[in-house]
């Protein structure tokens, strides 16, 4: 019994279908390229790139989020040697708390050997106010933890007579989730330690 041949029409159309599916896809192919090609494009025009200090090459970007980081990083400890320096008999306990949400365990500990040395108790005994009259920073930013150091020049006030001390501070930072209000710049300090501490005679010469 010879086998049936196929009707002729139903082969072609067949084809057709075949054929008109994978120009279809061709064209799906090419649009989907040239619409990817053309935002590769854009997106390299609008990238600009900046020179770092040692040379590199960095994204835009990325330097605005390295200078953001900085600036929360100085107002992190500006904050902290506020709340940690600047304090007086009827206050420094809700200082003393604020302050240690923005360090770890070394900051602790220097907050627990000065309770020991009696100076928390000095404060209240002779209502002693000691003020934080300027801060300033410097911070490595090139890799965390970020090290940095802190001179800090505090006023003690003893009635009438008001001492300057000049306090040096060093540490390092790292990046933690944010907590507002304890840590609202996602920093934490650590390695705390407090370096040195002398008085200054004359406060206006050194402003000079």
């Amino acid at each position: 019994m010879k086998t049936p041949f196929k009707n002729i029409q139903q082969v072609l159309r067949l084809n057709r279908i075949v054929v008109l599916a994978l120009i279809f896809m061709a064209g799906l192919v090419c649009i989907t390229s040239t619409f990817l090609v053309i935002k590769t494009h854009k997106d390299s025009l609008n990238q600009a790139f900046v020179v770092s200090s040692d040379g590199a090459v960095i994204p835009l970007q990325l330097a605005n989020e390295r200078e953001n980081l900085e600036v929360e990083a100085l107002a992190h400890l500006e904050q902290f040697h506020n709340w940690f320096y600047g304090v007086e008999a009827n206050s420094y306990e809700k200082k003393m708390e604020k302050a240690l949400w923005l360090g770890n365990a070394s900051v602790d500990a220097i907050y627990r050997q000065k309770k020991a040395d009696g100076f928390y108790n000095r404060l209240l005994q002779y209502s002693l106010v000691q003020q934080v009259e300027r801060i300033d920073s410097q911070i490595d930013m090139d890799q965390q933890p970020y090290a940095f150091q802190t001179r800090t020049l505090i006023h003690i006030n003893r009635g009438t007579v008001t001492d300057t001390y000049e306090l040096i501070t060093t540490g390092k930072l790292i990046t933690v989730a944010r907590h507002f209000p304890h840590n609202p710049h996602g920093l934490l300090i650590t390695d705390f330690f407090e370096n040195s501490l002398r008085k200054i005679e004359s406060y206006e010469t050194t402003e000079e």
